[in-house]
């Protein structure tokens, strides 16, 4: 895969990228890939969204409660099945294309916007 056109920064700036707590993962057995439905925390400004993803085969829900991780949190909401999913939850494929979460290495501010 190669690198995307390039763009201005006034481009990236229209994607709002914050980070946020998973507070409640859920079985999402309705998904037609297998998938979790998550609730993330983004602090006072942004509040708790919902979001459909697709990481079942690295990570179990209770180990992705209190994790935090990274979303778009400016994207139209998106209706997967009978779930509204409200943020896209931002990972890497690994070797074999499942999902890695894009995760912090410090502590940050949840709701915190990516720069």
């Amino acid at each position: 895969m190669s690198a995307s056109p390039q763009i201005g920064f006034e481009d990236f700036l229209k994607v709002d990228v914050r980070l946020g707590r998973v507070v409640k993962a859920e079985p999402f057995p309705e998904a037609r890939k297998p998938a979790y439905k998550l609730h993330i925390d983004f602090g006072p400004e942004v509040g708790v969204k919902k979001s459909s993803a697709q990481i079942t085969r690295h990570y179990t829900m209770d180990e992705l409660v209190g994790r935090m991780v990274a979303a778009v949190v400016n994207f139209p909401p998106r209706q997967i099945g009978p779930f509204m999913s409200e943020v896209l939850t931002l990972g890497f494929p690994d070797a074999d294309g499942e999902v890695v979460l894009v995760g912090v290495d410090r502590d940050a501010v949840v709701g915190g916007r990516l720069f």
